[in-house]
């Protein structure tokens, strides 16, 4: 492995259930109980449609837009002040940096959040570059991402690791060229046999990995 290029939720930040429960805390906030199933229910909206339906079914005096706002502000809240490390991603990281593979982040999320999050745990500094979807034009379905985080470390993709927890993002670094690590997230658990079939290697828990 001459590179190592890293997603983040999911894969370095155990951060998916925020995603899953935020409006739960938000209306939790309010002093409002939430309905069993909520998260399942807004998991297919955005963020406007979800609050939209939170002031509709809970009869909330807030604006929608001021709902969709309170619940980001959850979100940042927790990359700032709760999300953890998955486990075995710190020791990992530390083997990588010891044996001066060059590591760099390609995440979904949002800039300010990842290296929030990634300061406080003590590891932003083990990645050289940090690249987002927004920043580069394109989500993960496309290899764009990937090629810039590649074309910044430099050499064959083939000797560069991609590790992911989503199997569209895996599917994509794979296509691109790269080699690629799946790295198992119950958000994702369904598809956890296709990641397995579809990566070069299928990991639990990065220690795995450690020489």
């Amino acid at each position: 492995m001459t590179g190592a290029i890293f997603d983040v939720d999911g894969t370095l930040l155990d951060s998916m259930p925020i995603w899953e429960d935020v409006s739960v805390r938000y209306l939790h906030s309010l002093g409002v109980e939430a309905e069993c199933g909520l998260s399942r229910k807004l998991e297919r909206m955005s963020v406007e449609e979800g609050a939209a339906y939170l002031k509709k079914t809970y009869g909330l005096e807030e604006t929608p837009e001021e709902i969709a706002r309170a619940t980001l502000k959850i979100v940042e809240d927790f990359y700032f002040y709760e999300a953890p490390l998955k486990p075995g991603v710190r020791e990992y990281l530390d083997e990588l940096k010891a044996r001066k593979i060059p590591m760099v982040i390609a995440t979904s999320s949002v800039r300010a959040h990842v290296e929030a999050a990634l300061r406080r745990l003590g590891v932003l500094d083990y990645f050289a570059k940090v690249f987002t979807c927004s920043e580069v034009g394109a989500g993960k379905t496309k290899p764009l991402i990937y090629e810039r985080a590649g074309a910044y470390i430099g050499g064959d993709f083939r000797e560069i690791a991609v590790f992911e927890d989503a199997i569209h993002a895996l599917e994509t670094a794979k296509q691109a060229g790269f080699y690629t690590v799946a790295v198992y997230d119950p958000s994702a658990g369904k598809d956890w046999d296709r990641l397995k079939k579809e990566a070069d290697v299928a990991v639990t828990d990065m220690r795995q990995l450690m020489i």
